[in-house]
């Protein structure tokens, strides 16, 4: 349950975003393994979520799970690559992509039934 104040979908699908950004600036040598790490990360929300999920949902999971887990696979996958350990940029880019997902996500934005 959310307590008054806590992010929703809406407000951290912004800061997924900008991992994505952040992803597409990096080096090109860099930019390879963290895609690497993005897709390692991308199976773990599919472990954890399962098939339809909501956006709501995916914003749950991220606040009740942190990253934590994100920087343990990230050190596992690339282990000699500390561009690849930073949370805000494959771990929020792995958010965004599984964001797309969303049985109620479509270009950027949730889908609210009028």
């Amino acid at each position: 349950m959310s307590a008054p104040g806590d992010p929703t979908f809406d407000d951290l699908v912004g800061l997924w975003q900008e991992g994505l950004a952040r992803l597409r600036e990096l080096d090109p040598s860099d930019r390879e393994v963290c895609e690497r790490v993005v897709e390692d990360l991308l199976s773990g929300l599919r472990r954890r979520l399962g098939g339809l999920f909501t956006g709501a949902e995916l914003a749950r999971l991220y606040l009740d799970e942190g990253t934590d887990w994100c920087f343990q696979v990230a050190v596992r996958a690339a282990p000699d690559t500390p561009a690849a350990w930073d949370m805000t940029t494959v771990a929020s880019a792995a958010f965004a992509r599984y964001a797309r997902e969303a049985v109620d996500y479509s270009t950027g934005r949730r889908l609210v039934d009028e």
